[in-house]
């Protein structure tokens, strides 16, 4: 990550605004600074994507990337908690950004207003060091996948499901990709599924907690894991993982 990370002194403010978080080993102004130089890309910021992307902003990244399509809905504003009321009709992807810019002014946002496709996909993960993925739609995280790897960029594959979910960090040439473990797209699998906002937002954090410790270049980072959360029993577990030698996608790594 260092390679791809310009170089960043912290300020005064950023050491009053992130004094807290300073103090935990292995982050420390080292770990801050490489936080404050970096960019993230968010492909959906509803359920899962706007926690994820408010964490991120409270720890200080540098530039987040928003990638969403479509207005915001009534049945939307159960779980999204970067939306309001006052943007039903409206762009959501402008409601999570004018939400985050208020929240922390000192970071940079950009919005990308339609969802990854084969057009769009190269060069969005082109401009960010580190992707996370929040799409609900196995084709979209296909080709995040597909472009991280070409790219040699880490992602962050977020899921759930229900009162369930799994993350699952992604490093090219280091661990299996999202082909690895699904090569076709799941059976009955369906864009509409059961969800509540905070089973969402417990994925989105861990996701977020793993994409901070490999930015920051921080230790514990789950390589080779898939990290499976059941809330409806409280349980948590970590599930290894390979590389698939024959993955069409990493396999020749």
């Amino acid at each position: 990550m260092e390679s791809q990370q310009a170089a960043y002194e912290l300020s005064d403010r950023d050491r009053e605004i992130y004094g807290w978080q300073l103090d935990v080993p292995g982050l420390g102004e080292r770990g801050q600074a490489k936080l404050r130089s970096s960019t993230a890309l968010i492909s959906r910021v509803g359920g899962l994507g706007g926690p994820l992307a408010l964490s991120l902003a409270a720890a200080g990244i540098g530039k987040l990337i928003l990638v969403h399509g479509g207005e915001l809905r009534p049945d939307d504003l159960n779980r999204q908690i970067l939306m309001r009321h006052d943007y039903l009709g409206k762009k959501r992807v402008d409601a999570a950004a004018e939400t985050l810019r208020q929240f922390n002014p000192h970071i940079e946002v950009e919005t990308v207003a339609e969802n990854f496709n084969e057009d769009n996909a190269a060069d969005l993960v082109a401009r960010a060091d580190i992707v996370f993925d929040a799409a609900p739609l196995f084709e979209e995280r296909f080709l995040m996948n597909r472009e991280c790897v070409a790219q040699r960029k880490p992602l962050i594959d977020c899921a759930m499901f229900n009162m369930e979910g799994q993350v699952i960090p992604i490093v090219p040439g280091e661990t299996a990709c999202l082909a690895c473990l699904y090569p076709e797209v799941p059976e009955h699998w369906k864009r509409r599924f059961p969800v509540v906002g905070a089973v969402s937002a417990v994925i989105a954090n861990i996701g977020a907690i793993e994409g901070i410790k490999l930015l920051a270049g921080m230790s514990g980072v789950s390589l080779n894991r898939l990290i499976y959360f059941d809330t409806l029993v409280m349980k948590l577990q970590k599930v290894e993982i390979a590389r698939n030698p024959d993955c069409e996608i990493c396999g020749e790594l």
